[in-house]
Order: C-alpha cells, then structure tokens, then sequence
C-alpha cells in the first residue's frame, strides 16, 4: 500500500490522499508514514467492505460522505482511484494522467494503461473457452477460441491498449452521475509495461520480487484498495 501512496502523495496536483480500509493493521501502516494533513484513513463501512462489494462502492460511499460529513471545508472536484496492487505507479504517472485530463475540456476520464502485446503478455494475442457443440461427438465441450485475429502481422497490427489498473480518473460530479470510475469521452494515459504490473497473487509478488531492483519490496506486505481524493 504505501509504495503508491508515496507517489500520490509527491504529486504536484494532488491535494489530499485517502486510504480505504477496514482493516486496523492497514490504517496503523498508514498513519506511521506520517504526512499529517495530507494523508487520511477512511474506515470503509460494513456494507462496503463485503467480499462481494465492488470499488464502486466504496468510491461512491466515501464521495457522498466528504463533505456532508466534514472530512473537508469544501468538495473536491477530481478524484484520482488508485489501486495499490500496482506498486510501481510513480508520480510522473499520477501527474501525466491528471494533466491529460485537463489538456482538453472534452476529455471526462482517463484510464492507466499499456500497450496489449508482448513482455508480460507474451505475444499479444488474446483467447478465450467457450462451450461448442461438439462435430463429432454431439455433445458440448469447451474449446479454445482466438479473440484477436491473425489477420495482421503482429509488427503491423493495429495498437491497443490493457487496462493496467494503476488508476482512474474522474470527476466528482461525473463519479455521481453515473456511478462509475470512467465515463464519458475516456482517454487513455499509457505507461510502460516495464511499470504494468499487477501483483493479485503470491505468484505475482514473486515474480515481481525477482524482476524489481526496490529492496522494499522484499518485506512487502498485504495489500489493499486505496483512494486518492483531489
């Protein structure tokens, strides 16, 4: 958790960063790196906090309650939602994303990403099972079904992009329209995949201990969802 909070809190724009959590362990983690008046616990509700409760949730929860109950003497107007299972998101990112976002009036959100091919997604072309008829047998059977044609060398392909969960943003009040992160005209930021890295498994804190020259990392612990109120 704290590896992306750092880089909130270095940021140049961001004003206030919160940490949602119901966990004590987390909240004490938070507060033993200091930053008083900049950087806030926010106790996630029981009705938030379920295992089947959705970021949504939460980032909607806590906008309603900001200002209504005094966690500020104003509303924000952008919140920047960050997940600290990407503990390689930097400033620079978090700054880029929130100056895209301001570079143009028709821009309303912006999503972290990189491109869709090759490092760690290997050669970029997706599949997935679906359940077919069987031409032989009669009866259905999962197979394995190509979602991006071969239609292009992979050099000559046309570019995409993976969400990277690093962040999202948006506004307050389009937060509270459609109750969503991103919505609207949305706009991709694209960070390096060398820095797209989602850590959602032991395998994956691994790996990432392996590759990842942050001594830190190390002795990383459990992490959690965190928001970033701007």
């Amino acid at each position: 958790m704290q590896y992306p909070a750092k880089a909130a809190l270095e940021s140049k724009y961001i004003d206030e960063v919160w940490v949602a959590t119901d966990s004590r362990a987390i909240s004490n983690v938070v507060l033993d790196l200091g930053h008083q008046g900049k950087l806030y616990v926010y106790k996630r509700s029981e009705e938030s906090a379920q295992d089947n409760s959705n970021s949504e949730d939460v980032l909607l929860e806590f906008t309603s309650k900001y200002h209504k109950h005094g966690f500020s003497g104003k509303n924000f107007d952008l919140m920047v939602f960050m997940q600290c299972t990407s503990p390689l998101t930097t400033t620079e990112d978090i700054d880029g994303g929130i100056e895209l976002l301001e570079s143009c009036d028709d821009i309303d959100s912006v999503i972290s990403g990189c491109e869709d091919h090759g490092g760690w997604l290997c050669g970029g072309f997706t599949w997935e099972e679906e359940i077919r008829m069987s031409q032989f047998e009669g009866a259905p059977r999962k197979t394995a079904v190509r979602i991006t044609p071969y239609s292009h060398q992979r050099q000559n392909a046309p570019k995409r992009y993976r969400e990277n969960g690093a962040f999202y943003i948006t506004s307050r009040q389009n937060l509270r329209k459609d109750k969503s992160r991103l919505s609207g005209n949305i706009k991709f930021y694209e960070m390096p995949k060398s820095r797209s890295f989602e850590v959602d498994t032991q395998e994956d804190l691994n790996l990432l201990r392996s590759l990842s020259p942050r001594a830190e990392l190390q002795t990383a612990p459990e992490l959690d969802d965190y928001i970033v109120g701007l």
